[in-house]
């Protein structure tokens, strides 16, 4: 156990992990995806119930450039232990979710997945933030962190850090093929991509994640989204709205990709790992993916093009569309059973208030959820991809915030593959989410 100089003690489990790998393998950087089962290593810290003597418990996964235990280090207000969870995301919620139900006072502060609030929330096992985190204070921060906080009129945890799908394109294929700017619309990107496709002979025009997971749901959202439609209400999440034409449209649209020719066939298996790697060989004109993928354009062990040559920007949209990137990132929760949810909260505002999320994008290369941090010089020369991407940020969508998101997950991720493969038609899998999805809301 460490000691600072002020005498706080702060635990910091090392792991031969750094966090570009973690990212790859847990999805905190992509999207929150809680689904891949990937192998997690076990929370560290000094066990499972802490928290006595005034010492507040802080649980969330691994940070490698040490941002996170310096700031952590600094809190000025108590004595903090930093409990590190599982890399993958569902044996962390799995594991907070059997501490919630057996009544554990601690973790008092979690720092968790962006789908993870309606789930808790709806079981009491996080507190309402209302009275800590007022409105005006919640104006701050972009709007779809804070809904995918939002439930039932309450809001349950504070932004932490953003993630959103991006359109990475590369800037000297399409100067060659005589395109001036990165396509704006679908039809655009199909459009620049046959023509690379010709002029160069690149294998791909275009790779994104369309397994059947988590990932592809974020995926799939997107062309619904940007075509004008959705799954259910954006301001009633128990309203299903599958069965419409936007959305079968959206999904027509994603099949065409491969349809098309645009994108291959084996894309339909495609997770981050897959496509990153399609790009990163210089085989591929375009690219949706995170922000994390930026950073490994810097690394020759990884990537045979090198940052200069990419572009990103927001993900096209629709003739007539609006931004509709897909929201990932992490929040920070209070325990509902927490002794002193007042000095838990303190803590989350500590690490969420403008000086520590500018330290923590500056250090650690996340990006912050203030909106003023968003157009920040300093911060965006640290993460390039706010200098050209910054709107996409600030219109991310969040998927939809209910507490059986889990089970609609699952009805999205086998529909959205299945179009995409050519198993089903568009309006046949509207038909039938707006059916399953309509069970899941009526049963809960």
């Amino acid at each position: 156990m460490a000691t600072n100089g002020g005498g706080r003690r702060l635990v910091i489990a090392r792991r031969n992990i750094n966090r570009r790998d973690f990212l790859k393998l847990s999805g905190a950087s992509l999207a929150g995806i809680s689904l891949l089962g990937v192998a997690g290593c076990g929370g560290g810290g000094g066990g499972g119930q802490g928290g006595g003597g005034g010492e507040l418990i802080f649980n969330t996964g691994p940070e490698q450039t040490g941002t996170l235990q310096k700031l952590v280090d600094e809190y000025p207000d108590g004595n903090v232990q930093y409990q590190l969870a599982p890399t993958d995301t569902g044996q962390f919620f799995d594991q907070l979710r059997n501490r919630f139900q057996a009544g554990e006072a601690s973790p008092q502060v979690v720092g968790g997945d962006v789908i993870w609030p309606a789930q808790f929330a709806a079981s009491g096992f996080i507190a309402p933030l209302n009275d800590f985190f007022p409105q005006d204070q919640q104006q701050a921060f972009a709007e779809g962190p804070i809904r995918s906080n939002s439930y039932e009129g309450e809001i349950y945890g504070v932004p932490w850090y953003i993630d959103v799908g991006l359109l990475y394109y590369r800037k000297d294929l399409l100067e060659q093929a005589g395109f001036s700017e990165p396509p704006r619309t679908w039809e655009e990107l199909k459009q620049q991509a046959q023509k690379v496709m010709q002029d160069a002979g690149t294998k791909n025009g275009f790779v994104f994640q369309g397994s059947r997971y988590e990932g592809g749901v974020c995926n799939g959202l997107e062309y619904i989204r940007t075509h004008g439609g959705d799954v259910t209400d954006l301001n009633d999440v128990n309203k299903v709205v599958a069965d419409s034409p936007e959305t079968a449209a959206g999904l027509a649209t994603y099949r065409s990709m491969v349809e098309d020719g645009i994108a291959p066939q084996s894309v339909t298996t495609f997770t981050e790992l897959e496509s990153q790697a399609a790009f990163l060989s210089g085989d591929t004109v375009f690219i949706r993916n995170w922000p994390y993928l930026y950073g490994l354009l810097s690394d020759p062990e990884q990537s045979k093009i090198k940052p200069e040559q990419v572009g990103v920007v927001p993900l096209p949209v629709a003739d007539g569309g609006e931004l509709a990137g897909t929201l990932g990132g992490w929040n920070m929760f209070i325990n509902a059973n927490a002794e002193d949810p007042e000095a838990a909260y303190k803590f989350a505002e500590y690490l969420t208030a403008p000086e520590q999320q500018k330290e923590y994008a500056l250090g650690a290369k996340f990006v912050p959820t203030r909106t003023e941090l968003l157009t920040d010089p300093e911060v965006q020369e640290a993460l390039p991809v706010l200098k050209t991407a910054s709107e996409a940020f600030e219109t991310a969508r969040p998927r939809p915030v209910s507490p059986v998101y889990s089970d609609m997950s699952l009805v999205m991720q086998e529909q959205f593959n299945a179009v995409l493969a050519g198993d089903i038609p568009p309006d046949e899998a509207t038909g039938r989410m707006q059916e399953e999805l309509q069970g899941i809301v009526e049963a809960q």
